[in-house]
């Protein structure tokens, strides 16, 4: 909806909320409190926006007035849209702000005090303390300090790797990746960024380079970063080592042609520094298709992690990875780019950490497990954000083995989140609509190219907006939630799929006791209640008593919550004598990762107990889908009836 201003959206909203009536301009004017030549302005531009976004229709009739001509699926769409825009509109704001503290105070080179800054956003010094303290917990992930200087005021302090770093990253302030990348162009000319932009897709097709459309916009965004760093006299430092060996390589010499291009348009020159730093990033992006087999022996670290990875999964899922062509592929490809960014220490971004560890709790926990052993087997530091992305790569896996049905509708798919995501969307789509039959996953910008070469597609699934496209289309989200599941199904004429089962008794009541369960707990931080639960199961002889330890490490490594204010800590299989579950809530929510948590299990589950571990997680996963019954279970003090609430 950003192609519109608010009274605009004003009037859509009084359009579909009349239908099967005209409305005279006279009546918009008056509801909205404008002229009515503002009003015909409106309705171009609403129109201009239906044009582009839907099949509705605007229709005008001199002496009747305007009718919005549209059918009640696409009615509704708007209507939620619109709702969803408004509900989102004031924490937008404040989002935005934050957005825009931070790029200011990672490019400013001077102080700027905390009292500027509440004059340029119009709020109170209150208001902006909460912004600062955001942003300086945020800056502290990048080795950056936010320093406050008497009778001067604030600056970022840190080398200027870790501040571009963070710029990169500062989609993660607000978990809104596009949203960020449309600000940071704007702080450039659009002829800027279509000259960078257009360099960089003449350096792929030159070299035949296939990036996501995610890597493709991280690149655009690090070469702005460092035409405006270089202008403000900001050199990037490599170390010589690095230098020497990245100067050997090919890709050095392509990324240097390409920025000598850029040269004349920027009025500047690109020390070897910056076209190094650059190369690193090309290095380490990721592609949509396979690599060469030399490319990928490239790192001989490379077979070992992946052969690692599919045992130790196989034989946790107890499910057989190894003859996944598919699976082994998509692991190749990911995993040379991570190892690569790795080694010259690129930061990745994932901006569906939180909903991937969310949909698939288990999946997401079990690989993180197996990646702590790889690390230390390998000395490697593999974060969560690439342990998100692993998880899509099996979850598409597990999908594939369970697919099985008769397809006849032919779709592609355009997805901008890499070979992981996209065919994890192929699968699930092709399990949940047996109507169905995916014939190719593309970026973006080969769309136009590929429907000419496929007259016979008949429909695209998106997980972006599409403009000027001719073939029916549909946008869901890149993990196909149930929600885009319905729209889907409707969109394709099929039957809804069956409605899930209400869950009626929970298992997990038959692994914990009530000595392992602790109501309305107060505790500063979360590794306390860690510490708590372990030691409580340690004392009851369910584990060994480097369970605690191993267990805080693991937190560590990646924060253990689900959603809706759950968490499930968990250590190492083998400190675990016998399988129990221990229990706490939280007098006031804790923070915990990204959210708060108020109810907290910790699942000691060995190994051999796989059954009882999914059905643990289909609980698990039942109960974050409930708000209202995980606030009924933290609000209780006794035990023996909080234990009864699970048992119904």
């Amino acid at each position: 909806m950003k192609n519109m201003n608010t009274r605009q959206k004003e009037i859509l909203y009084l359009l579909l909320s009349e239908p099967d009536d005209y409305l005279v301009v006279q009546d918009f004017a008056d509801r909205v409190q404008c002229s009515e030549k503002t009003i015909r302005n409106d309705l171009k531009a609403i129109e201009d926006y239906l044009n582009e976004h839907s099949h509705a229709q605007l229709i005008r009739k001199p002496g009747l007035g305007v009718f919005l001509h549209i059918d009640e699926q696409e009615r509704t769409w708007l209507s939620q849209q619109l709702h969803t825009e408004h509900f989102y509109s004031r924490q937008r704001t404040d989002e935005e702000r934050m957005l825009h503290i931070a790029y200011d105070l990672l490019m400013n080179l001077k102080p700027v005090s905390a009292k500027e800054i509440a004059a340029q956003h119009f709020v109170n010094r209150s208001s902006i303390k909460k912004d600062l303290c955001a942003v300086e917990e945020w800056l502290k992930r990048f080795d950056l300090t936010l320093v406050s200087r008497q009778r001067l005021g604030l600056k970022v302090d840190g080398n200027e790797k870790n501040k571009r770093k963070a710029l990169a990253r500062i989609s993660d302030l607000i978990d809104n990746t596009e949203f960020t990348s449309q600000f940071i162009k704007s702080k450039f000319l659009s002829h800027e960024v279509d000259f960078v932009a257009k360099e960089i897709k003449s350096l792929q097709k030159e070299h035949s380079l296939y990036f996501t459309d995610e890597t493709f916009e991280s690149l655009l965004l690090h070469t702005l970063f460092m035409i405006r760093r270089i202008k403000m006299k900001q050199p990037i430092s490599i170390s010589p080592r690095e230098l020497a060996a990245v100067k050997k390589k090919k890709e050095y010499q392509w990324t240097f042609a390409c920025l000598q291009r850029l040269e004349p348009v920027f009025a500047i020159r690109f020390p070897e520094e910056e076209a190094v730093y650059l190369t690193l990033h090309i290095l380490g992006g990721k592609v949509r298709y396979p690599l060469q087999k030399e490319e990928n022996l490239e790192n001989a670290v490379l077979p070992k992690v992946v052969m690692h990875l599919i045992n130790r999964v196989s034989e946790l899922k107890m499910l057989d990875f190894h003859k996944d062509q598919d699976l082994i592929n998509g692991l190749n490809i990911h995993l040379n780019t991570v190892l690569q960014r790795l080694s010259y220490d690129l930061s990745v971004s994932n901006p569906m950490l939180n909903d991937i560890k969310k949909m698939y709790p288990y999946l997401f926990h079990l690989i993180i497990d197996v990646l702590e052993d790889i690390n230390q087997t390998f000395d490697l530091h593999i974060p969560e954000e690439e342990a998100a992305y692993l998880t899509l790569h099996f979850q598409a896996a597990i999908e594939r083995l369970h697919h099985s049905s008769d397809t006849h509708k032919k779709a592609i798919i355009v997805c901008h989140m890499g070979i992981g995501m996209s065919q994890l969307l192929r699968t699930k789509i092709e399990r949940k609509c047996h109507q169905i039959a995916v014939m190719a996953c593309i970026a973006k910008a080969d769309l136009k190219d590929f429907i000419k070469q496929h007259e016979d597609i008949d429909l695209v699934i998106s997980t972006i907006a599409l403009e000027n496209i001719t073939i029916p289309y549909i946008v869901v989200s890149p993990l196909l939630e149930p929600s885009d599941e319905k729209e889907l199904l409707a969109f394709v004429h099929q039957l809804d799929k069956p409605q899930r089962q209400k869950q009626k008794t929970f298992q997990m009541l038959n692994n914990t006791t009530p000595f392992l369960v602790f109501l309305q707990q107060e505790a500063e931080h979360r590794y306390k209640v860690i510490e708590q639960l372990a030691t409580a199961l340690f004392e009851k002889g369910y584990v060994e008593k480097e369970y605690a330890v191993h267990a805080v490490m693991r937190e560590k490594m990646a924060a253990t919550n689900i959603g809706a204010g759950i968490a499930i800590p968990h250590a190492n299989a083998k400190y675990i004598k016998q399988s129990a579950i221990a229990i706490a809530t939280l007098k006031e929510p804790l923070d915990w990762g990204n959210e708060k948590v108020s109810l907290v299990f910790m699942l000691a589950v060995k190994h051999e107990d796989q059954n009882m571990t999914k059905q643990l997680f289909r609980e698990l996963s039942y109960l974050s889908e409930q708000p209202a019954f995980v606030q009924k279970l933290t609000k209780e003090t006794n035990v023996m009836t909080f234990l009864s609430y699970l048992d119904y």
